[in-house]
């Protein structure tokens, strides 16, 4: 049964689904879907084209579904998807999509936004991250699944996070973090491999010992990036977890954390 608070704004053209929840004073826009079991919290303001999925809870004060902060924005309808069972805590900012970044700002599942984050314009953010308060992610990032970023972390426009990257509180990412890594810093560097992070998510005892190894080639054995790359492959081949950190190295544009 849907339950909306009487002094809650609920657009008739949005879409709920059963056993939502709005508190009081809450806002849904017109474009909005609300998937089964969703919570939203008092003061919270779902607009925009937005879609939230199964077993979301968002708390008070949040704005989900946002005008992008883009000078070039001239309202296109671009767009904001939210998988399931994500908490969105406090005061949090989410902005739909722009034209340039594909229109589309996403997030999987079962994520953790804590207090007053902000997840800008066209960010694609994996599933099962931890997200800590103050984050700030500007227009374009892209984070992996498994990623923890600790509080004050900033990250730069188009910089990528990768799959298991554990960011120290107040790390400012300006280049990409390399799947698996610990950094920390302003500008944030590579502090290690984020060993407790892969045990935790229970990768296997071997998995873990390869992608170690890799970290000591490419990181510490003082060999071009290249020839790093090549001897990589060659020593921890069929580790898909090692290929997928070489894949993200390559496709690096702004460089990476070292």
């Amino acid at each position: 049964m849907t339950r909306v608070h009487p002094t809650a704004s609920v657009d008739p053209q949005a879409r709920l689904d059963e056993d939502v929840e709005v508190g009081p004073y809450g806002v849904v826009g017109p474009e909005v879907e609300l998937g089964r079991g969703v919570k939203i919290g008092a003061h919270v303001a779902v607009i925009g084209r937005t879609r939230v999925g199964v077993g979301c809870e968002i708390h008070p004060f949040a704005c989900v579904g946002g005008v992008p902060q883009d000078k070039d924005f001239s309202g296109e309808p671009t767009r904001l998807e939210i998988g399931a069972n994500n908490v969105i805590r406090e005061h949090v900012t989410i902005h739909v999509g722009t034209p340039r970044g594909g229109g589309c700002t996403r997030i999987g599942d079962d994520n953790l936004i804590m207090n007053a984050a902000h997840i800008a314009h066209d960010c694609q953010i994996g599933s099962q991250c931890i997200i800590a308060s103050y984050c700030g992610l500007a227009g374009h990032v892209s984070v992996g699944d498994h990623v923890v970023l600790g509080a004050y972390t900033g990250v730069h426009q188009f910089s990528r996070v990768g799959e298991s990257v554990m960011a120290a509180s107040n790390a400012k990412l300006s280049l990409d973090a390399p799947p698996f890594s610990m950094v920390a810093g302003d500008r944030a560097r590579l502090v290690g491999v984020n060993s407790v992070g892969l045990k935790r998510r229970g990768l296997a005892a071997e998995v873990r010992q390869d992608i170690k190894h890799a970290f000591h080639i490419l990181f510490h054995s003082r060999t071009r990036l290249a020839a790093a790359l090549v001897r990589v492959r060659a020593e921890c081949a069929g580790s898909a977890e090692v290929e997928r950190l070489l894949l993200f190295l390559e496709k690096s544009e702004r460089g990476f954390c070292r």
